[in-house]
């Protein structure tokens, strides 16, 4: 993601894109983009498109291969991230309806940032009767989101009980595919529905590990303490996938007895571990945390490592907001 802000960056010091380039520059440059390479002028010239200019690039989309369509909305996530002044979201939901099961999963990547329920009420549609399965359980997954904001009240709860029906329906569906199932899974554990707990167990005592990696996220996303003895037993598996999410969730669970494991993981060389290990850290607080996050801190300014200088500063200040006791002085 760095490379697409740095490029960016690179092309508005330059003033070569200060301005949005106009659409029929986007689109001829599209058309000739037949390698796919990232390309500033399509990502500004795509970004926050109205009702005609959409109708006139779903006429060249149309005509890109099927190897670039997905790439190029798999690079536009990347840089919406980076950016959070670009606006995909009229290319999202016109990518909703492709022919390409790729294009539709990337799609609903692409509106990760939309909290409407417009886009909501779509992808319930999608997560019941889209014909793939991998379109079916990303829509399922992102479901997760509005499950979340109904129970903080940010979306009427009226509404997304619905999302929370869905998906409560595919855990419950012995015919429905394991993937579709694990994202279900992830999604309702955003609520506190009274059939959380038991999904989880059973989710976790599957003997297939993909779907144990989505009980231990859902762990984390329950915010329920009844979990943490299996959360750290489960940091040191030695299964890639169930050993980040089980770090995760000791990060959201805040389990303080999970600060020495992690504390060792920050030292590894497995750059995703670090990452979430980081963020963990960050989430638990306390005075080992702090002092784990300064010496670390301190290694990736001698490395000038901008992103884990980044994710090490982000977690430091959500460990300063944790309300424990701290007498860590950083000057020390």
């Amino acid at each position: 993601m760095s490379d697409y802000f740095n490029m960016l960056n690179d092309d508005e010091d330059q003033g070569s894109l200060q301005e949005k380039p106009d659409l029929d520059t986007t689109l001829q440059t599209l058309q000739s983009n037949v390698d796919g390479a990232a390309n500033a002028t399509i990502f500004y010239g795509l970004s926050d498109l109205n009702a005609d200019e959409i109708g006139r690039v779903q006429e060249v989309w149309r005509g890109l291969s099927d190897e670039y369509r997905p790439k190029l909305l798999h690079q536009l996530v990347d840089v919406s991230e980076a950016n959070f002044d670009l606006d995909y979201r009229a290319v999202g939901f016109m990518a909703l309806t492709d022919e390409s099961s790729l294009v539709r999963a990337a799609s609903i990547d692409l509106l990760w940032e939309d909290e409407s329920l417009e886009l909501m009420n779509r992808l319930i549609d999608i997560a019941q009767w889209d014909e793939s399965v991998l379109v079916r359980a990303t829509a399922a997954g992102a479901l997760g989101r509005f499950i979340l904001l109904g129970e903080l009240g940010d979306l009427p709860e009226t509404e997304t009980v619905r999302a929370q029906d869905v998906v409560v329906n595919m855990l419950s569906d012995a015919d429905e595919d394991s993937e579709v199932q694990r994202r279900a899974l992830e999604a309702i554990a955003n609520c506190s529905h009274e059939i959380v707990p038991e999904a989880i167990e059973a989710a976790y005592e599957s003997d297939d590990p993909r779907m144990q990696a989505s009980a231990l996220y859902a762990m984390g996303r329950s915010y329920d303490n009844r979990w943490n003895d299996t959360v750290l037993r489960e940091i040191s598996n030695p299964d890639p996938a169930i050993r980040f999410e089980a770090v995760r969730a000791s990060g959201e669970l805040e389990i303080d007895e999970a600060v020495p494991y992690l504390t060792h993981m920050v030292q590894g060389h497995d750059r995703e571990i670090k990452e979430v290990a980081i963020w963990a850290l960050g989430e638990i607080g306390g005075n080992q945390a702090m002092k784990t996050l300064g010496a670390l801190a301190d290694e990736a300014e001698r490395d000038e490592d901008v992103d884990l200088i980044e994710a090490i500063e982000e977690a430091i200040a959500s460990a300063s907001l944790a309300g424990k006791d701290l007498d860590f002085d950083f000057d020390e």
